[in-house]
């Protein structure tokens, strides 16, 4: 997924099974967040960011998504935990992950492995990306996206 480039119309499932369509969200400015697993220290600071700075977000006109490959029950337990007021999107098959270009290898400690690259795409009212983060600060996630 490049810069105008179009989405998906569908975008997956979220954390109760319910189907997450593009067209959900006609009108509206996207926020879609690919991170890597809930509950981890990364992952749970950029979520509490955005979560935090939710209500300007959407006072800029976004929505957001959070897109991981863990199941809709970790989603769940993952949100309430952490009272997350946006949309988890459960990409356990990867096909969100790949149409977007994140799946990727990724190399840890000298080891090698396949995993999702952290990375946050803006998309606007027509479902268009129009910008791509490619180096996220996850401790200031929601004023990262404000101030571009």
């Amino acid at each position: 997924m490049e810069i105008g480039d179009k989405i998906p119309e569908v975008l997956g499932h979220d954390a109760s099974g319910r189907e997450v369509k593009a067209s959900d969200y006609a009108g509206k400015k996207l926020v879609i967040y690919f991170y890597p697993k809930d509950n981890t220290p990364g992952c749970t600071a950029e979520a509490c960011s955005l979560s935090e700075g939710y209500g300007a977000l959407k006072k800029a006109g976004y929505e957001v998504i959070g897109v991981s490959k863990d199941s809709a029950a970790s989603h769940q337990k993952f949100a309430a935990k952490h009272n997350l007021p946006f949309t988890l999107i459960a990409d356990e098959d990867l096909t969100l992950n790949k149409a977007f270009g994140v799946w990727r290898e990724k190399k840890l400690y000298g080891k090698v492995s396949m995993g999702t690259v952290r990375t946050t795409f803006l998309v606007d009212e027509d479902g268009t990306v129009t910008q791509i983060i490619k180096k996220v600060q996850t401790k200031d996630a929601a004023n990262q996206i404000l101030n571009l």
